[in-house]
């Protein structure tokens, strides 16, 4: 437990003096202290991660969803999540942080390629959002080009890539898969961060391979930001920007659908930030 200064739990009053001087860190004092110190005292809370695992499939934007085979909430979609394990036990090893632990949840439902995106989208801990005890969820989004079919595991009944419209997300949205606790929240959280980042960030190119056309970096885009851009325009906006993409100096296996000449074959760039940004309103 993380006090501060005179936080709850912190021992009032001045510091004891010590063979070190008052105030200063003594190692024995510590140990005295934590023999007598009772976590029972407070009152219990359970942390867990959650997964906004993001891909495109088929030209759509997906998220990575399971049906939960057990209560709470049984029979509804939920994000890949557990709860954090605290130590070793049946369930297998303790997670050394939190980043491992969301990795081992998303692995147990799908297989990763060696590199994905991975970034910590926020902390969800409304009291009554887990109907057992208070949960206190780090939610972590995950990008990663074209993944596989997900598996079910022992908590779910199935699990699928469900397209963003298919969770109130985009243009022609519905709603057929009603999702567990503030999963729908979580999910809404990242798609805008997906979102917004493609604006001032080279992020679109972690849903792609290694190597990549234009064509192919515009589809990131449009499936993302739900609509149609203009193809020469965006063209030229993306080699106009610095260290967005380089040319590998290949092409690719096939011309386009109407049997014209090869498009060449890019990388990224290493830019972190995009100057000037891309904006989701320009064509």
């Amino acid at each position: 437990m993380s006090e501060g200064i005179d936080g709850e739990g912190a021992t009032q009053g001045p510091p004891r003096e010590t063979g070190q001087g008052a105030g200063w860190y003594d190692a024995d004092d510590e140990r005295r202290f934590l023999a007598d110190y009772d976590p029972n005292a407070f009152a219990p809370a359970a942390v867990t991660v959650d997964v906004v695992a993001l891909t495109i499939r088929a030209g759509l934007p997906r998220v990575l969803l399971g049906r939960r085979a057990r209560q709470p909430q049984r029979g509804r979609w939920a994000l890949p999540g557990g709860f954090v394990r605290a130590r070793a036990g049946s369930s297998g090893p303790a997670d050394p942080d939190l980043p491992d632990a969301a990795l081992r949840v998303l692995t147990e439902k799908t297989p990763l390629p060696a590199e994905i995106h991975l970034e910590q989208l926020g902390t969800y801990g409304a009291i009554d959002r887990d109907p057992r005890m208070r949960v206190i969820s780090v939610a972590y989004m995950v990008l990663a080009p074209d993944l596989p079919d997900p598996h079910s595991g022992r908590d779910t009944a199935e699990a699928a890539w469900v397209p963003w419209t298919a969770l109130g997300h985009g243009e022609g949205a519905g709603t057929e898969h009603e999702l567990a606790f503030d999963h729908a929240r979580i999910l809404g959280d990242a798609v805008e961060r997906a979102r917004s980042k493609l604006e001032y960030t080279a992020l679109a190119t972690a849903f792609l391979p290694p190597a990549f056309t234009i064509t192919a970096l515009r589809g990131v885009y449009e499936a993302v930001w739900g609509h149609t851009l203009h193809a020469a325009n965006f063209h030229r906006k993306i080699l106009a920007t610095p260290g967005f993409v380089e040319d590998t100096g290949e092409l690719a296996e096939r011309g386009g659908a109407g049997g014209g000449r090869r498009a060449r074959l890019y990388r990224a760039g290493g830019a972190a930030l995009l100057h000037p940004p891309l904006l989701r309103g320009s064509p």
